[in-house]
């Protein structure tokens, strides 16, 4: 699907096995379809005053983690049992935290105290890292319990350390047709995706696989 137009749903949205947080630009009726697909609760909220939420959040089933800027009814509005702020120059917290209920992978630049508050948020073991030399790991790659994907042009010794720190299979895959960056192009978790409304059927079938859908 797309929003208004717009096929990057993962700017937009945040998913975990639980809850689908949307910006307010989403469509409420669009909103509730994809909570519905998902089989998640529906939380609409901004981010630090913003809408692109799947930009500035990053889920697992323990908790969360968003920009320094959040804003206290923000936070109440997710209704999770844990989430972090990170005071870090590094604010896009969904574009820089690649995770899911086994690691996280994050962007190199975040200081050792962001990385043990992102540790205790998500109740995983973190790393940083990158995912085609990119530093941005959260749009470079989309992560669930049962696979992730990541940016066609990965190497392999990067493919490897998201196995091992994420402990899934990894594949590399683009959407959107053609879009590198797959993270901004949608939103998982084991049950299902909602995916940017420009893929390609043969990018739908690698995403398929990729995620453990088949």
């Amino acid at each position: 699907m797309d929003f208004n137009g717009n096929p990057y749903v993962g700017v937009y949205a945040a998913v975990n096995e639980q809850l689908l947080v949307v910006g307010p630009e989403v469509p409420k009726r669009t909103a509730r379809s994809m909570a519905e697909a998902l089989e998640v609760r529906l939380v609409e909220t901004t981010v630090a005053g913003a809408g692109v939420v799947g930009s500035l959040l990053a889920m697992n089933s323990s908790g969360a983690v968003v920009s320094g800027l959040v804003e206290a009814p923000e936070l109440r509005r997710l209704g999770l049992p844990k989430a972090a702020a990170i005071e870090d120059r590094l604010n896009a917290a969904g574009n820089n935290i690649l995770c899911n209920d086994s690691g996280a992978v994050v962007h190199p630049g975040f200081e050792d105290n962001a990385i043990r508050a992102i540790s205790d948020a998500l109740a995983v073991p973190v790393e940083r890292g990158t995912i085609a030399g990119i530093r941005t790991v959260g749009s470079a790659g989309i992560a669930t319990n049962k696979g992730a994907l990541c940016h066609p042009h990965a190497k392999e010794e990067e493919i490897e350390f998201l196995r091992r720190v994420l402990k899934v299979p990894v594949s590399p895959s683009t959407a959107n047709y053609g879009t590198a960056q797959v993270g901004a192009c949608l939103v998982a978790n084991t049950r299902g995706a909602i995916i940017g409304s420009r893929t390609t059927p043969i990018e739908l079938g690698r995403i398929e696989e990729g995620l453990g859908y088949l």
